[in-house]
């Protein structure tokens, strides 16, 4: 069962981290407070406790504003290749489906320079030969005039036509939704690159000493070399297992937006990689693979659930035992352990 006590689950804090992190939130908004005019005002530029406070929690909203914009491009990016492999397809059948219908026009062509050579082309050769024979079709006299093989012929003809059209009118549709699809990727793309430079930027304003404890503190709080005790914890089952088994192994390898592994990871890129390796395929996003299996409820989590966090499901982590989940934090973080607390769940899935 899982443990929800937050003290129990972190590494040690001690008394001297608390002092620096208070003494580099100080520097940090002295030097915010010095910033040009045109720096952003939700930084705190203008001094006081509120903007003391203000320097680490405007880099905070930033990641967590860049996540949310990144899982909305791993979104975009994976439905443009999915229609990338829809348009392909439909292009490939359309070509064959023009194949059949020159086949057909062909075979047509032969009986039609056969009437020629007997004194002239029937009528009914001249409509199977028409771009748009249905236009003949639709007058049902038109059929009495037709043999059996020929009624069959045209009948084929008519079909492939129109199934020429659907395809091409099919194909047409989904290359716009492509052009679409990729113009929203490089939107998303635009947006969470504009949300880490701002980031980046408030945190190069720092000094370099007052940046260090930053970093050690405020963001990653001494957990990248933090491993916990998981002996005896036992997964529900063998794929649960190797998936863990997996994203332990990529506790270290550092946090990338949009990357899926195996060197570097963004949060559903890491979990989608581990539970690769088990063989499982999992949805690209945070909020597609909330709804990849079952839900449980936290006292019941075992190895290898996915852990959903925020209410709109931006982040997500997995569950390896004794209250602890391995994620891909944030940019500038390396994937590691934590408190399967450290944020609001929104739910727990068993793939």
């Amino acid at each position: 069962m899982v443990s929800h006590r937050r003290s129990s689950q972190r590494g040690p804090t001690t008394l001297a981290s608390v002092t620096v992190l208070s003494a580099a939130l100080a520097t940090a908004a002295a030097a915010l407070s010095a910033a040009p005019a045109s720096a952003d005002p939700s930084s705190g530029a203008g001094g006081g406790s509120t903007g003391r406070e203000g320097a680490a929690a405007q880099v905070g909203k930033l990641y967590e504003e860049a996540e949310r914009a990144t899982e909305q491009y791993n979104g975009a990016s994976a439905r443009t290749k999915e229609l990338r492999d829809e348009v392909s397809a439909l292009q490939d059948r359309t070509a064959r489906t023009q194949a059949r219908v020159n086949g057909m026009r062909a075979r047509l062509g032969a009986l039609a320079a056969a009437q020629y050579r007997s004194g002239g082309i029937d009528p009914t050769v001249r409509l199977m030969l028409s771009e748009r024979p249905e236009s003949y079709l639709e007058k049902a006299a038109a059929l009495d005039r037709l043999s059996g093989t020929q009624a069959h012929e045209l009948h084929r003809l008519q079909a492939a036509t129109r199934e020429l059209e659907q395809q091409r009118h099919e194909a047409a549709r989904k290359l716009a939704e492509l052009e679409a699809s990729r113009t929203e990727v490089a939107r998303h793309k635009k947006n969470v690159q504009r949300k880490l430079a701002t980031a980046r930027r408030l945190l190069n304003a720092l000094p370099a000493q007052a940046r260090a404890a930053y970093d050690r503190a405020s963001r990653s709080d001494g957990r990248d070399e933090y491993i916990p005790d998981l002996t005896g914890i036992v997964p529900g089952s063998g794929r649960a297992e190797a998936a863990v088994a997996a994203v332990r192994a990529a506790v270290g390898a550092p946090y990338a937006w949009g990357s899926t592994g195996p060197s570097s990871f963004d949060c559903s890129g890491l979990t989608q990689w581990a539970y690769g390796q088990a063989g499982i395929s999992l949805p690209r996003t945070s909020q597609a693979q909330r709804g990849a299996g079952a839900q449980v409820p936290l006292s019941q989590a075992r190895p290898g659930d996915l852990v959903i966090y925020r209410s709109d499901a931006s982040h997500v982590g997995m569950y390896v035992g004794n209250g602890q989940v391995v994620h891909a934090p944030y940019p500038g973080a390396r994937v590691r352990y934590d408190p399967v607390d450290m944020m609001p769940i929104e739910a727990v899935t068993r793939p």
